[in-house]
């Protein structure tokens, strides 16, 4: 069983990057989700797909996974491109878009 080694992104409603700093090991599912018959909830029989890890730095991540013999994968975050504005850059002239409420 294939286990993923990544940092999660940050949530939606968080604008910090304060818990995005973990790694986490998380198994992928070895069988396909299926909805159960009766009430038509998605169900699996998978127990490792509920396992999820956290760890400071992915070199113990890494190590954990050596350590209990788990194959595993590292998924590198995508590098953010940051934009630096300053507050006045909302009213300069050069705005391709005017300024209006």
């Amino acid at each position: 069983m294939l286990a993923r080694i990544y940092q999660p992104p940050k949530n939606a409603m968080q604008s910090g990057k304060a818990l995005s700093k973990v790694w986490r090991l998380e198994f992928e599912p070895a069988r396909a989700l299926r909805p159960d018959a009766l009430m038509g909830w998605i169900s699996s029989a998978d127990t490792n797909g509920q396992v999820r890890i956290d760890f400071d730095t992915k070199d113990a991540a890494i190590a954990f996974a050596r350590e209990h013999g788990i194959p595993h994968q590292v998924v590198e975050p995508p590098q953010t491109k940051r934009l630096i504005k300053s507050y006045s850059d909302n009213f300069a002239f050069r705005r391709r878009e005017p300024w209006s409420h």
